[in-house]
């Protein structure tokens, strides 16, 4: 059944007609052109299509349209203003915090979903905020050296 679903993308209100059943993910991908989220195993447990849903991080893949009427919606496409990486993006850059880079958007909103909530989280913290996304390959040493980097810089702008 078609609905028309209104909500916040990226700072902007948008409003989207299509099937109440279909996935955020499929919304942002095919028809709104934001492919930063990524298709990874169709069920939640990868989380290579995270997205902040009302600031908390969650897999767009298990998201329907009808779950995202009135809430806020941000993208790894939101995070940069211009040309100006989001200080998490930049730690992941200066880290070398990627491989393939497929779960690296999702690495990255967790990332700030959890600073938001923890600015200064403890190694334990930034463990237990990512667990879930998965890197196949295997980059999570570099993961949480950039994760403890931009906790560094958002603590030195205040």
């Amino acid at each position: 059944m078609n609905t028309s679903a209104q909500f916040t993308l990226n700072g902007k209100p948008q409003r989207v007609t299509t099937d109440s059943s279909r996935t955020l993910l499929e919304v942002l991908r095919e028809d709104l052109g934001l492919t930063g989220a990524k298709y990874g195993c169709g069920e939640g447990q990868c989380r290579a299509c995270t997205v902040l849903l009302d600031g908390k991080p969650s897999p767009a893949c298990q998201t329907t349209m009808d779950e995202v009427q009135g809430r806020t919606v941000e993208t790894i496409e939101g995070l940069a203003r211009g040309s100006q990486l989001h200080p998490v993006q930049e730690a992941f850059v200066k880290e070398g915090a990627m491989q393939c880079g497929y779960c690296v958007p999702g690495m990255i909103l967790a990332t700030v979903g959890l600073l938001r909530r923890v600015p200064r989280p403890t190694q334990a913290q930034i463990v237990e905020g990512l667990n879930g996304n998965l890197c196949r390959c295997c980059g999570y040493p570099n993961i949480l050296k950039a994760v403890q980097r931009a906790a560094q810089s958002t603590k030195e702008a205040r």
